[in-house]
């Protein structure tokens, strides 16, 4: 699903992601339409706009989200700002990227998120890291004992929490995408974590940066 209140933008994204095999679902220009559509078609992702004519991206994130859970949310916004960035990452937002990604980013991007993925423009990954570092820093309790993980998915965590993807990661093992992908899930369901941006989180709480 796009939400975009530009509906020329709005449209020139739909076709480039159906050009390459996805299917869009929906569209919305506002946080009220956002949540309504996503309780009906339960898109597997959605591309967010942060300025919308009745609030937010961050809004909108927090609507689809509560609407639809499984949901995974990929923010596309001309902004780069740090309150835009960190006020979408935590309404639940999966990545983050600014409107000069060209096509062929874009879809890469839609993948990945699909996959359970955090995709970020670069530079804005840092952003993100940095803030949970300050909030790791400045919490004010110890996080419980975490369940035991493998000696190799504690090794894939501490690549995860460096920003890496799984084909960087699996380049750098010399794994299969696969293996690591499997390794990632695993984690996940062991740490009752969501995504990858909660993973990474809980890498930096635990030092495994």
């Amino acid at each position: 699903m796009v939400v975009d209140d530009h509906p020329i933008w709005r449209d020139a994204v739909s076709r480039d992601l159906e050009a390459a095999g996805f299917r869009v679902v929906a569209g919305a220009d506002s946080v009220g339409t956002a949540g309504r559509r996503a309780a009906a078609v339960r898109p597997a992702v959605v591309l967010m706009d942060m300025s919308l004519p009745d609030g937010s991206g961050t809004d909108a994130t927090v609507a689809v989200l509560r609407a639809s859970p499984a949901t995974r949310v990929l923010v596309l916004s001309a902004s780069s700002e740090r309150d835009d960035v960190l006020g979408a990452v935590k309404a639940g937002a999966s990545g983050y990227l600014v409107k000069s990604a060209s096509a062929s980013e874009l879809v890469e991007a839609v993948a990945a998120t699909a996959a359970g993925q955090a995709v970020f423009t670069p530079g804005l990954a840092g952003l993100v890291l940095g803030e949970y570092r300050r909030m790791s820093a400045t919490a004010d309790r110890r996080s419980p004992a975490p369940p035991t993980l493998t000696d190799r998915e504690t090794e894939v965590l501490r690549f995860v929490a460096k920003g890496m993807s799984a084909k960087q990661i699996a380049a750098k093992l010399t794994l299969s995408h696969r293996t690591v992908e499997n390794h990632v899930q695993a984690t996940l369901r062991k740490l009752q974590l969501a995504n990858r941006v909660e993973l990474t989180r809980y890498a930096i709480e635990q030092g495994l940066e």
